[in-house]
Parts: structure tokens; C-alpha cells; sequence
């Protein structure tokens, strides 16, 4: 499917999974309403610090890491175990297809901020941004 095709069902909520905006808008609501039952991390923040908020999901948990798992760098090691670097370099992530025939490498690209800037138009961007601002942050 041409990218722009995809980007305008992905602006409308059409994706495999049901209508996007709705369900994420759900989660949303329910993070501000129920936070001890709905933890909802955005992916700019947790590039920010992902020490911070490693240690904010653990504690949703119920499974705060301890002072001496904390000196011992257990967070750390967490971190970079689950880092986009780590995982983009598994075999099972390279190779296959996890989601109806997508290939699973099509799942990785840099897991950088903003980065969509070299896949996206300028116009696609400002649509998005208009989208988001509008359905989420109202």
C-alpha cells in the first residue's frame, strides 16, 4: 500500500486493530480518571528518561525496584535489554512476520523523535499535527 494511502486511513482511525483516536483517546481519559489502573507513557517522554519512567512502570506494577537493585544499576541493565538497539538486533525482529503479512523489520526504523519528518510531507505533517491536536488534546 502506498504511504500515502496508509497516512490517510491512518488520519481517519481506520487501522487494523478498530478506530485509533477513539480507543486512544479511552486510554487517555482513563489514565486522568483511574490512574492507579491505567498507565499511559508517551514515547517522546520515555526517550527523555527512561530510567524515570522504568522505574514509574515497575511501580504501577506493584514491583518498585529497591534501593539495592537501583545501586547495582538494575535499571540500567533493564534499559538497555529493552532498548530499541537491543531489540531491533533479534533474530525473531529481523526476520518474519508477526502482524497478518507485515514484516516484522518494517517495524523498526531509527526511534528517534520527530524522525517522521523523513517519511511524511511537510503537509502530512501539519495534517497529523492538526489530528492530533484536535482529537487528543481538546
Amino acid at each position: 500500500m502506498p504511504l500515502e494511502d496508509a497516512f490517510e486511513m491512518y488520519c481517519k482511525g481506520i487501522v487494523g486493530f478498530g478506530p485509533f483516536w477513539d480507543h486512544m483517546l479511552g486510554y487517555w481519559k482513563e489514565s486522568i480518571e483511574r490512574p492507579h489502573k491505567v498507565l499511559f507513557l508517551k514515547y517522546e517522554d520515555m526517550k527523555e528518561d527512561v530510567s524515570f519512567h522504568l522505574k514509574k512502570l515497575a511501580d504501577f506494577l506493584g514491583f518498585p525496584f529497591s534501593l539495592e537493585e537501583e545501586r547495582a544499576g538494575c535499571v540500567e541493565k533493564i534499559a538497555k535489554l529493552c532498548s530499541f538497539e537491543n531489540l531491533k538486533e533479534l533474530e525473531e525482529n529481523k526476520a518474519g512476520k508477526s502482524i497478518k503479512n507485515f514484516e516484522n523489520g518494517n517495524l523498526f526504523r531509527k526511534a528517534e523523535v520527530g524522525d517522521c519528518v523523513n517519511y511524511l510531507s511537510p503537509r502530512m505533517v501539519e495534517q497529523l499535527t492538526k489530528i492530533v491536536e484536535e482529537k487528543l488534546l481538546s
